[in-house]
C-alpha cells in the first residue's frame, strides 16, 4: 500500500513539473503570426485549389503579406470585388514594422 502511495505522489509531482515546463515554454517560445495573414486568408474564397501556385489560401495570403506576390489576381477563383478589397486592405494596413504591402488587384 505504501509503494502505491509513493508512486501516485511521484506521478503528481512529475506531472506538475512537466506542466510548469510546458507553461514556461509556451510563454517564451511562442511564434507570433502576422494578423494580416489571417485577415487576408478569411477574405480569400478558401477553396484551397492551388491554382495560384501555393498549397492553399493560407500560403497565398502569407506570400501576399510578405511581398512575394504583388498581384492578388493570382487567385483565379477570387471575384474582382474581393480582389480589390484585399488589395485595399494590404495597401492601407501597416504590419508590425509599420510598412504597408503594395499589391495590385
Amino acid at each position: 500500500m505504501e509503494a502505491i502511495l509513493i508512486a501516485i505522489i511521484m506521478m503528481l509531482v512529475l506531472g506538475a513539473l512537466l506542466g510548469l515546463g510546458l507553461g514556461i515554454a509556451d510563454r517564451y517560445l511562442r511564434v507570433e503570426v502576422d494578423e494580416r495573414i489571417e485577415t487576408v486568408t478569411s477574405m480569400l474564397p478558401n477553396y484551397n485549389c492551388g491554382s495560384c501556385g501555393y498549397a492553399g489560401c493560407f500560403g497565398l495570403a502569407e506570400a501576399l503579406v510578405n511581398g512575394e506576390v504583388s498581384v492578388v489576381g493570382t487567385c483565379r477563383p477570387c471575384k474582382s470585388e474581393q480582389r480589390e478589397k484585399i488589395a485595399e486592405y494590404l495597401n492601407t494596413t501597416p504590419g508590425t514594422d509599420g510598412t504597408c504591402v503594395k499589391v495590385k488587384p
